[in-house]
């Protein structure tokens, strides 16, 4: 087997690399290996003009050719503020260039879809083109017409943090789903609030001069601030964290420890200490 290339593969020898997919020659696995090193991570656009439809274990095993670059990709372009997170926390561009980042190393080269900005952009269009002035009108949008979903079933899938894949998929966790109403929310100047209450992030609306919980996991249901402050099980840190609102940089920090361990649950341990030492970057 001759010496592999620095270039990346033409779309003819990505033909004769598919081909060679199953082949365990250790000589040849590590030159088709080797090559699809080379691709950047994403063979998508050129996968959907391929006639031909990869098996599951082919799916798989181009997966995990594909990862390596993603990898480095993830690391070359995760850039952030000085001053870490507390410099994020008014930074909703730079924020959503992280969760674009992100999207795009947890997204498996295979698959063709919109990137993260796009897909929210085409959220929000569609949203404008109904009329919607309010932030409770995005809300039913969003979740009472069922566009997106709580998903308990896979509540701890590294997809999750996706959130490309979560609209295009249609579900995802409390923190993805909040994510998205508050993205699309910018993009139409709408009062859209993170709260950060253990174990279940939630959003906070105004309407009418009160302040409304959205619960974006439970159909985008609503509930008085007042009301929820006075139930007797909650502890003075919840109540506390229920009154208040966080930027994305304390956001950002939620969604990586999520990322960390639903990526240990999958047994995808290098990835997990990959997410955890970009962490580290904006403490």
């Amino acid at each position: 087997m001759k010496s592999c290339s620095l270039e990346p593969p033409t779309p003819d020898e990505l033909d004769a690399l598919l081909r060679l997919l199953d082949d365990e020659t250790p000589e040849v696995r590590a030159h088709v290996t080797a090559r699809f090193a080379r691709c950047g991570g994403d063979i998508s656009e050129w996968l959907s003009t391929h006639a031909r439809t990869l098996t599951d274990a082919e799916r798989q095993l181009l997966a995990e050719m594909l990862s390596p670059p993603r990898r480095e990709t993830l690391t070359r372009e995760w850039i952030v503020p000085t001053g870490g997170a507390s410099a994020l926390q008014e930074d909703w561009e730079s924020f959503e260039s992280l969760l674009r980042i992100l999207s795009d190393f947890l997204h498996d080269g295979i698959s063709l879809r919109q990137p993260l900005s796009d897909a929210l952009d085409l959220l929000a269009e569609e949203a404008a083109e109904e009329g919607l002035t309010t932030a409770s009108e995005l809300r039913d949008f969003l979740f009472k017409e069922s566009r997106l979903t709580g998903s308990p079933s896979n509540y701890y899938d590294p997809s999750n943090s996706d959130l490309a894949w979560c609209i295009e998929a249609g579900t995802s966790n409390p923190l993805g789903l909040c994510l998205i109403f508050i993205l699309v929310g910018n993009r139409l100047n709408l009062e859209i609030e993170g709260v950060n209450f253990p174990g279940h992030f939630m959003c906070r609306i105004h309407e009418d001069g009160f302040p409304l919980i959205v619960d974006c996991f439970d159909q985008g249901r609503t509930h008085l601030q007042s009301t929820l402050l006075e139930s007797p099980e909650l502890s003075r840190l919840q109540r506390q964290l229920l009154r208040q609102s966080v930027g994305p940089g304390t956001i950002l920090l939620r969604l990586l420890n999520n990322l960390t361990e639903a990526l240990k649950k999958s047994g995808r341990s290098m990835d997990a200490q990959l997410i955890q030492e970009l962490r580290a970057t904006i403490e």
